[in-house]
């Protein structure tokens, strides 16, 4: 059995009712732990009041837990649903994360309600620096690089998507933080 996550695309407009991924999650075959969105928080004003919501930080971005055999009917019912495809791969190669790789990513961006995501473009090297590991606290063993912004009072460390064109920085204790060399 394939042990992956698809990378799907919404094609609603970003101000839509109805988006894709309201649709997905609705369905009892995709709901529960099969979907994930990166979500950020968004202030709107609404009626002269202002309201925090959480949107999709990419509004096309969705990954879904499912077989392709599984996962081809659902994409067929939902116009607004796409399979993201490999650039410069296979025609028609659907985009897949390892399930391995997925919840490692899901895990660190759920342990804390302070996550910026970034895409591969904003984060150059410049930001990345050195390799440490988490001992202890709610990331015991992550391993990733130390984001250095100048002028930040907070330490940040990066986990990439790298096929995904998709970073989270999340902010993490200076007690637990372990350099490897």
């Amino acid at each position: 059995m394939e042990d992956y996550w698809y990378v799907l695309r919404d094609l609603a407009r970003p101000n839509a009712k109805n988006p894709a991924y309201k649709q997905l999650q609705q369905l009892p075959a995709v709901g529960g732990g099969n979907l994930f969105i990166p979500m950020k928080q968004c202030v709107f004003t609404e009626f002269g009041k202002r309201v925090v919501r959480l949107i999709p930080y990419m509004p096309d971005l969705v990954f879904v837990h499912k077989t392709r055999a599984e996962l081809d009917p659902i994409v067929a019912q939902l116009p607004l649903l796409q399979y993201r495809y490999v650039r410069g791969g296979k025609q028609f190669e659907a985009l897949r994360v390892s399930n391995d790789i997925m919840l490692r990513f899901i895990k660190a961006v759920n342990a804390l309600d302070m996550v910026e995501y970034y895409s591969f473009d904003e984060v150059s090297p410049r930001l990345y620096g050195k390799h440490i590991r988490i001992i202890g606290g709610r990331l015991n063993g992550f391993e990733g690089r130390l984001m250095s912004k100048r002028g930040s009072k907070t330490k940040r460390l990066i986990i990439d998507l790298e096929d995904c064109n998709l970073s989270a920085a999340i902010q993490v204790e200076s007690d637990y933080i372990q350099l490897i060399k």
